[in-house]
């Protein structure tokens, strides 16, 4: 138990409960203040809506809701940014993961939000916490991909 626990939490479980409290805190804050569900997925094409006069991003979902969005969004960076700064030892984050793998990820999972009608997080937080079925069965298709993913890939490489 404590070697799965070291292999799935190399830097503790603590942090990982901190987060999903703080998450699920905010989520839920910001629901019960505004109304306002906070999902990501619709960040980039709602921020589009600025620059781009084409009619799928002239859409009122995405022009009522730019601003807000907009803002929520520099929230997450300037949060991740005031951890680093006050919780870490100013070194830098790196990853062996080549970049054309994290190309192909982002793009992957993109096109999986936008198919998903919501990103994972989006279904698995906001759907899941306002008991939306749908939400369910998108997180467990997630999950699934993604646990069979990880297996072919692990299973590739060795």
């Amino acid at each position: 138990m404590n070697v799965l626990s070291q292999t799935l939490f190399p830097f503790g479980w603590q942090h990982y409960l901190a987060g999903g409290l703080m998450i699920g805190a905010g989520v839920s804050l910001l629901f019960v203040l505004t109304g306002l569900v906070g999902g990501m997925s619709s960040v980039f094409s709602s921020t589009w809506s600025f620059f781009s006069r084409q009619p799928y991003f002239q859409q009122a979902r995405f022009l009522d809701t730019r601003q807000w969005r907009l803002v929520y969004a520099l929230g997450l960076v300037l949060g991740a940014a005031a951890w680093w700064l006050i919780f870490s030892d100013g070194t830098p984050g790196n990853t062996q993961v080549p970049v054309w793998a994290l190309l192909v990820g982002g793009f992957l999972v993109g096109y999986g939000a936008r198919l998903g009608n919501g990103c994972t997080s989006g279904h698995g937080i906001c759907g899941l916490g306002s008991l939306q079925w749908p939400s369910l069965l998108a997180v467990l298709t997630f999950m699934a991909t993604a646990f069979l993913t990880a297996n072919l890939v692990a299973w590739s490489l060795s």
